[in-house]
């Protein structure tokens, strides 16, 4: 299955005997075909109407009344992710021991002994965190026997309340830190398409995690972030993505940029489902000691959801100064929708926001040498690339990935000093000063207000050739002269944020950005469910234009 994918391994569903089947087919007894034993199924497949563009939430309720089984339900993920993913590159692999998962979660039900409002829902997750059992392979063949002796922290909590860890998915390469030209994917998923277009970029670095949350290959998704790779993904592919607050999620296990800006956070359907999987991963890990202060600023995101958050708030309205009209029509549309909601909006001059870039490109650069020797250090042993150095050296001499530049790899080998650098050191503390203490936090006061708003970005660009050249996002040089985008600025602070679907323009989706201070990931879950469930802008793959877009 899926083997299209180079590095899948084959799977083949491991039944329990038979009279524990019965008791799986008893639990899912809307169920209309269970799989065989050799793991082909008969018939159509098992309980896809229960999982097409149902939200996790809505899963998870029919786990709880016994309407649905995980056996299902993971079954019917599969299966669609086989028949749809072809020609979308988003899924690497699928977990060999899927459907054992998701039979443990049946019969934990069973016997009245749930692990909560997660357990047996099947979630995908990008292929930078390590989970036991497949490798982690960061889309490149130099990790393609990167099986971790242990999960990451956030597939750990995971586990421990019950989601069924399905499979791995496309990324950009190293989260989209190898080089400036186009490189769209990776050497070992492929180029991942658009679902609403094909011919369009799903953008990145969380590909994948963006297209099969559009495409219901999962009832939801993990990403990660540096700046814009979980945002950006959700709003062109047209689902909801939230980035914490820089370590209220662990790190640990997950193959890092940098540890000042690297976050994981859900890609999801909806605002309830990204507020239930934050409830899981969030909380302070041992052994990720920048997580320190994340139990004291956790909070229960579930409960902050209302549908009257937005009422008597001032929001800050931040207006792109470049890019579609088309956008600027429909983010007016979505202000609308904020004041019809009580909302008092406030405009915030996007040139309040000063571009951090050159102090970025510092962090960055310093920060992946560091950081990547540290993960790569601790591979097991059948890793066979232990540095950054000898990174770049397997991806010369490997005719799999010497078809790629790699000057940003060049680039941190050739930094000096790592995190004692003074250069470094400088660059990080006017970074978050002028992003933190000078930007948002400022503005937040100056203009009295709790959050902001602006426009995620604009449609999926066309895809482009691998090698295209570009400037990238944190180009040597000078400062910008324009604004900031409210992505990077809040990426370099370290702040949370959020995407909600906008809409669409020219059947392509936008998504709507609303950001805030450290540690209020609990208000922007509010906001954003407000919105949410007021405005309704989400339109699936298959509904956005007449036929689907899906082969076109």
């Amino acid at each position: 299955m899926l083997d299209r994918h180079p590095l899948n391994r084959t799977w083949t569903l491991r039944r329990p005997p038979g009279g524990a089947i019965l008791l799986a087919v008893a639990l899912g007894a809307c169920a209309p075909d269970q799989p065989t034993t050799d793991g082909t199924s008969s018939g159509r497949p098992a309980g896809d109407d229960a999982v097409v563009e149902a939200p996790l939430h809505q899963i998870s309720d029919g786990l709880a009344s016994g309407t649905l089984s995980s056996v299902q339900i993971t079954w019917a993920y599969i299966e669609r992710i086989e028949a749809l993913d072809g020609e979308l590159n988003s899924v690497i692999s699928i977990a060999p021991d899927a459907m054992d998962q998701a039979f443990a979660a049946d019969v934990r039900r069973g016997s009245g002994e749930a692990l909560g409002p997660l357990d047996g829902i099947p979630i995908l997750l990008k292929d930078n965190l390590d989970a036991v059992g497949m490798p982690t392979t960061a889309g490149s063949f130099a990790l393609a026997e990167n099986y971790p002796a242990e999960d990451s922290e956030v597939v750990r909590r995971l586990r421990g309340a019950g989601a069924v860890i399905l499979g791995k998915l496309n990324l950009s390469q190293f989260a989209g830190f190898r080089n400036t030209a186009s490189f769209n994917g990776s050497t070992v998923g492929g180029s991942p398409k658009n679902p609403y277009d094909i011919t369009r970029s799903p953008a990145g670095s969380s590909s994948g995690s963006g297209v099969a949350t559009a495409m219901s290959f999962a009832a939801a998704a993990i990403g990660t972030e540096t700046a814009g790779s979980i945002v950006g993904p959700s709003s062109v592919n047209g689902i909801v993505g939230m980035k914490p607050t820089i370590a209220l999620v662990s790190r640990r296990g997950i193959v890092p940029i940098s540890l000042n800006q690297d976050s994981s956070g859900p890609m999801t359907r909806s605002v309830r489902d990204a507020a239930m999987i934050l409830d899981v991963i969030a909380g302070t890990d041992a052994q990720d000691p920048w997580s320190e202060e994340a139990d004291a600023n956790r909070h229960d995101y579930v409960a902050a959801l209302d549908t009257a958050a937005l009422q008597g708030r001032r929001i800050g309205v931040v207006r792109p100064t470049t890019g579609s009209r088309d956008v600027w029509a429909l983010f007016d549309d979505a202000l609308d929708v904020l004041s019809a909601q009580g909302a008092e909006l406030v405009d915030v001059p996007a040139e309040e926001f000063i571009d951090p870039g050159p102090e970025m490109r510092t962090i960055l650069l310093h920060d992946f040498k560091v950081d990547l020797n540290a993960y790569l250090a601790g591979a097991p042993e059948t890793v066979p690339v232990r540095t950054l150095a000898e990174l770049i050296e397997f991806s010369r001499s490997d005719p799999r990935e010497s078809m790629h530049s790699m000057d940003y790899w060049v680039d941190a080998q050739a930094t000096e000093g790592g995190r004692a650098s003074g250069e470094y050191r400088e660059a990080l503390a006017a970074g978050r000063r002028l992003t933190g203490e000078e930007g948002i936090d400022r503005l937040l006061t100056q203009y009295d207000v709790e959050a902001f708003v602006a426009p995620t970005g604009s449609p999926a660009s066309e895809i482009e050739p691998d090698g295209t050249p570009r400037v990238g996002p944190i180009p040597p040089g000078p400062r910008r002269e324009g604004p900031a985008s409210l992505t990077v600025t809040a990426a370099v602070a370290g702040y949370p944020l959020i995407t909600v679907p906008m809409g669409l323009v020219d059947g392509l989706p936008v998504g709507i950005t609303i950001a805030g201070p450290a540690w209020s990931e609990a208000r922007l879950l509010g906001f954003a469910y407000d919105y949410e469930q007021a405005s309704r802008a989400r339109v699936p793959p298959e509904r956005a234009v007449e036929g689907g877009a899906i082969g076109r």
